[in-house]
């Protein structure tokens, strides 16, 4: 880390106690930002680095609601805004016990550079709740949802801040955030949530959109050593939709998809993932991958508890979580064989992770930019939304693509101009920094 930058880090620290999530985030960032720094020492200008880290607003607040009981439960909601210098407040709400003010300032600010790699007009931000949606009835969800967004509506709008799914978030979820926003403003603004339905204001290829990215992303890194994902045996861990779809776009390019995962355990089934039956199991019966396993047959194993990064393949997509591939467990991928990592879900691999993958010249691609198809299809619905538009699947996706070509070119240009060539961490950081910290620059210190 650049000396200069060691002192702010340090206030950061000490402003923000015990949120260890958003101080690995900045640490990332700024461990990317030494050669900016000597080359731009006007960066340090005007207190730019340290007004990128401080949210331009936090908001929590009290959620009351009533389950099937009819007992009433108290959960905390959350919303941190910041940094709107490209554009509107864009990211997702994240439904999870583990949620607290840590996660979603790691979150918002990974955020902030995700969505400048995207090219698009937005800023960063992210939001929810240490609600559990996991074993409650639609019934308690959607009084949830009601009571989340009877808080939240006066902080939101599609000019000032447009939320959209994370885990535990999906369409349901956000159909009933956005009835309860409709029913308070008396507003149909249908730029105000995207992930919504194809019905309503969707766009086609969103739900697809952040496993597909994943994968684009990595076809890109692997053409650039004359490879590609034809034959390859790729290790895929979590089930939701980033994971289901990344499967998809993987198996659609002649790889093998071997594995799934959920918080009990992980599948490994050695003819490939059966998609038609992962997506029954846990998009329509929102079961288990112990339920897939029953039901797969003799080419399926579950593996209760245990490492999915244990299991051998060429490419691995951590699709789960934050923090879930770690110093051990990237070792144990380099030892059988991985080229190429793609993080499909926001800081999968830890720091010590990362460097291994980095140390031993493994294709590495951090989740700001093999995350952002999701956050980039987002900001297409509120293009479409914002014309009255619906684009076909085709057009949306062959969008997406272009889209994330750009992002793998910006990162790799920027880490060759910085002396840094392969270093898709660095070339993410620097890219998306030097943008938001020019728009901040130009429209004064506010």
């Amino acid at each position: 880390m650049h000396e200069k930058l060691i002192p702010i880090r340090q206030i950061i620290t000490a402003r923000n106690p015990g949120e260890s999530e958003f101080h690995q985030a900045v640490d990332e960032v700024f461990e990317s930002l030494g050669p900016v720094v000597a080359r731009h020492p006007e960066v340090l200008d005007s207190a730019i680095v340290e007004r990128i880290c401080e949210p331009e607003r936090q908001i929590i607040f009290r959620v009351p609601w009533v389950d099937d009981q009819g007992e009433v439960h108290i959960n905390r909601g959350f919303r941190v805004e910041f940094n709107s210098a490209l554009g509107p407040y864009k990211g997702g709400l994240r439904f999870h016990p583990s949620v607290y003010l840590g996660i979603v300032k790691f979150l918002g600010f990974e955020q902030i550079f995700k969505n400048a790699l995207t090219g698009m007009p937005i800023g960063g931000g992210k939001g929810g709740s240490d609600f559990d949606p996991s074993g409650r009835s639609d019934a308690e969800i959607m009084r949830f949802c009601q009571s989340f967004m009877t808080e939240l509506y006066r902080h939101i709008g599609e000019y000032t801040d447009v939320p959209a799914g994370d885990i535990g978030v999906g369409g349901r979820e956000i159909g009933y955030l956005f009835g309860q926003y409709k029913r308070i403003t008396n507003r149909y603004e249908s730029g105000v949530l995207t992930g919504k339905g194809l019905s309503w204001g969707g766009s086609l290829v969103r739900t697809e959109a952040t496993g597909y990215g994943a994968v684009m992303f990595a076809e890109e890194m692997l053409k650039t050593q004359g490879k590609t994902f034809e034959g390859r045996d790729v290790i895929v861990s979590g089930s939701g939709n980033v994971a289901i779809y990344a499967i998809e776009r993987a198996q659609s390019l002649g790889a093998k998809a071997l594995t799934a995962s959920d918080s009990g355990g992980y599948v490994v089934d050695k003819d490939g993932i059966d998609l038609d039956l992962l997506k029954q199991i846990k998009e329509v019966e929102r079961g288990r991958m112990s339920d897939y396993a029953e039901r797969r047959g003799s080419s399926a194993t579950y593996v209760a508890g245990g490492s999915v990064w244990d299991v051998p393949g060429s490419v691995a997509l951590p699709c789960a979580t934050q923090n879930e591939l770690n110093g051990r467990q990237a070792k144990t991928l380099l030892e059988n064989g991985v080229v190429a990592v793609a993080e499909g879900a926001n800081m999968p691999c830890t720091t010590d992770a990362v460097h291994l993958f980095q140390e031993s010249d493994v294709l590495f691609a951090p989740g700001k930019a093999a995350n952002a198809g999701g956050v980039a299809t987002s900001a297409l619905e509120m293009q479409q939304n914002a014309s009255r538009d619906s684009w076909s699947f085709e057009h949306t996706q062959d969008r997406l693509q272009e889209i994330m070509r750009g992002i793998h070119e910006t990162c790799a240009e920027t880490a060759d101009e910085y002396g840094m060539p392969g270093n898709y961490v660095a070339g993410a950081n620097i890219s998306g920094f030097i943008k938001v910290a020019r728009a901040m620059v130009a429209q004064g210190i506010i």
